[in-house]
């Protein structure tokens, strides 16, 4: 079977449920934003809410996606960067049990760590220190670590850095990778467009959108910005949150809906979205079936705390998809 590589912010998720929203503005976080913050700042959080209930678990979008691939069966590995401490030390322990192959820089700065305030009606507001994982630089990449592989998966937060990008694209392709890219968000697409079009259509065959980034990448609605997008790349797929998803692929458009879930957290909707749909195109199933696999891991992640499920649930979404 194909296997999977991904690249990509390597951050701890701490999940912190709280109890209500006096925290958010003692710490002048406004409610469901996601906001840069420097280790001090973070420390701080981390003392404020340290008697409400945590967990954690690794994050990050394209670690997300590669997780969820290999809960799949499919071989994995990912690029990122760490630090030397115990949330770097967490971040590769995570990876290794799920079977990826950590692929993972080492810095002397603090390894990344996304804090999620989860309010009681289940709105996030993150504070993230990036730390290490930003530090993910050009001349951390070998073409032997692309070898192997058949996909290159990336997220679109990593466009901070151009050269990071560029160099990994080659790379991918000439190690012989199909390359699918994860807009990520709206405001990366609209802050970034002329490079995210170049690259785009010079490299990448797989471009993964919700209905916002991909009106950012367009300036037009989901269908027409779906036939937009099949122009530059050889799979377009936009996700119309409830209404479903879309799929173009050689002039063809295929369709799937959204299962019945009881939504209490999106973190990582869009990021298992992808698990789904790549696991079915290297099974080589049809793409209205790979859409709807999409649908099925999405659909389950928006029922859990964070963006990693148990096994009983990856055992319901085995018998969902017929493993």
């Amino acid at each position: 079977m194909a296997k999977v590589l991904g690249m990509g912010n390597a951050l701890v998720d701490a999940l912190v449920r709280i109890d209500n929203d006096n925290v958010l503005t003692e710490q002048k976080l406004p409610k469901g934003s996601m906001q840069l913050v420097d280790w001090e700042s973070s420390e701080r959080i981390m003392k404020a809410v340290d008697h409400f209930p945590r967990s954690q678990a690794s994050g990050g979008s394209a670690a997300n996606t590669i997780h969820g691939l290999a809960k799949l069966g499919v071989e994995t590995g990912f690029i990122g960067k760490i630090g030397e401490d115990e949330i770097g030390d967490f971040f590769k322990h995570d990876l290794e049990e799920a079977k990826v192959n950590p692929l993972l820089a080492v810095s002397k700065t603090r390894s990344g760590l996304a804090l999620a305030l989860v309010s009681p009606d289940s709105e996030r507001t993150f504070a993230t220190y990036l730390g290490a994982a930003v530090e993910l630089s050009a001349e951390d990449l070998k073409l032997e670590d692309f070898m192997g592989y058949d996909f290159f998966h990336i997220e679109g937060y990593l466009v901070q850095n151009y050269q990071l990008i560029e160099t990994a694209v080659k790379l991918a392709k000439e190690a012989g990778c199909k390359i699918s890219i994860d807009l990520a968000s709206y405001n990366v697409v609209e802050d970034n467009i002329e490079f995210l079009k170049r690259i785009t259509k010079q490299y990448v065959d797989i471009v993964f959108a919700n209905e916002e980034e991909a009106k950012a990448f367009t300036a037009k609605e989901p269908r027409e910005a779906l036939d937009d997008l099949a122009e530059i790349t050889e799979y377009a797929i936009v996700k119309i949150g409830s209404k479903g998803s879309m799929v173009k692929h050689n002039g063809k458009v295929y369709t799937a809906g959204v299962i019945k879930a009881d939504s209490i957290d999106t973190t990582g909707a869009g990021d298992l979205y992808a698990s789904g749909f790549l696991y079915g195109l290297i099974k080589g199933y049809s793409l209205d079936r790979c859409a709807s696999i999409g649908s099925i891991t999405a659909g389950n992640i928006i029922e859990v705390i964070g963006a990693k499920m148990d096994n009983q649930r990856w055992d319901k979404i085995y018998k969902a998809i017929g493993q």
